[in-house]
């Protein structure tokens, strides 16, 4: 932390060296857990949206059109007017409706639904050739899910990741409104309202470089375990 300080004093010189370092860190943090968050419980959902699907492994046409319904609800909502909303699930989850620990519950619920909907699309991007033969050998769902689908929708999960951290990242500005922080807050609080467009542009570019560092990394996940991939460079 010390030696990014020191780069950034040494080519910014205006004596936010230590703001931008804090940002940066805020960023990645409140991005990252957002992500992971979501991720968890998206997958749930995603799974028993593809799986309750007409002709699917434990169809159930009710659970799949509510939870669908539900899902297509929070999707439409737009971010700022769900912050709003559900200030009371933050409060009650880490007891206080302003910061980086509301936002990240903000983020967090924001972006489930959005991770379901991609999730349940990887899903149906796997073989139903490999799906069938593992019925054949005896798999119950609960192998099926955790043996076959999930392991052969790794490359797609992936890049549904990649694209999931870029998505919650784009929100992160919002933490401004909250008392929260980040490069998108310090974006806004010393760049746009103190009319200091170097510090908007800088931020905006470390925000970039943030986006393209992860995607890169998701991207090389992805390759790493896309078997056909593999099989092909063999």
């Amino acid at each position: 932390m010390t030696a990014l300080t020191e780069f950034f004093e040494r080519f910014l010189g205006n004596g936010l060296a230590a703001d931008y370092c804090l940002a940066i860190w805020e960023t990645v943090y409140i991005t990252l857990l957002g992500t992971a968050i979501a991720y968890i419980f998206g997958m749930v959902l995603g799974v028993i949206l593809y799986g309750t699907a007409q002709g699917s492994i434990f169809s159930n046409k009710i659970v799949n059109s509510v939870l669908g319904i539900i899902i297509n609800i929070f999707r439409s909502v737009p971010f700022i007017i769900l912050l709003i909303l559900t200030q009371p699930v933050a409060k009650l989850i880490v007891r206080t409706k302003l910061g980086n620990p509301a936002f990240i519950v903000y983020l967090s619920i924001a972006a489930i639904p959005f991770v379901a909907r991609m999730v349940e699309s990887s899903l149906k991007e796997v073989d139903a050739g490999v799906i069938e033969a593992a019925q054949a050998m005896g798999c119950n769902n609960f192998q099926l899910i955790f043996k076959v689908l999930i392991p052969e929708a790794k490359p797609s999960l992936l890049t549904g990741a990649a694209i999931a951290f870029t998505t919650i990242l784009g929100y992160t500005p919002m933490t401004y409104l909250i008392g929260g922080g980040g490069l998108g807050n310090m974006a806004i609080r010393f760049g746009i309202y103190r009319f200091n467009a170097d510090i908007m542009y800088v931020s905006s570019i470390l925000l970039i470089l943030i986006v393209q560092i992860f995607q890169e990394g998701f991207t090389i996940l992805g390759n790493m375990t896309d078997r056909r991939r593999r099989n092909n460079n063999r």
